[in-house]
């Protein structure tokens, strides 16, 4: 299930993604900051999709969803954890992954955020983007 997730994310300018093989766990990172893991069983098999959330947000889908938990092993007020066998939509997570890229790209400073956001992958500037309130990006 969500096989298609690495595409996704990788598709989004800036995001890489490296695999920890001591903490069995795939990191998809901005600029070496985590904004998603898939955590990893003995078979390379993932079993939690692990994501930066607001943490009202994070607390409001715990509450809606049981296949959606605190962090797994992770400061559980900004991180929130996903059961992959469980039954969270395609377009919920997807909103989960977008919430949790633009939380950690908005960390940035402008210049960083524009030289992640602004040129996607083969370096062509998006001129559909500005800035919302002089702190973060908006499509």
């Amino acid at each position: 299930k969500y096989e298609w997730i690495d595409s996704y994310l990788l598709a989004k300018a800036g995001i890489s993604k490296n695999l920890q093989t001591e903490l069995e766990l795939i990191r998809y990172v901005i600029d070496g900051k985590m904004c998603v893991a898939v955590c990893l069983d003995e078979q390379d098999n993932p079993y939690y999709i692990t994501l930066k959330l607001r943490p009202e947000n994070g607390m409001d889908l715990q509450e809606q969803h049981e296949d959606i938990i605190p962090g797994y092993y992770m400061k559980k007020k900004h991180w929130n954890s996903i059961k992959v066998n469980g039954s969270i939509s395609d377009q919920l997570l997807k909103d989960m992954l977008d919430e949790a890229y633009e939380l950690v790209l908005s960390s940035f400073s402008k210049k960083r955020q524009l030289e992640n956001y602004l040129y996607n992958q083969k370096g062509n500037f998006d001129e559909t983007m500005h800035w919302n309130d002089g702190n973060s990006l908006e499509i």
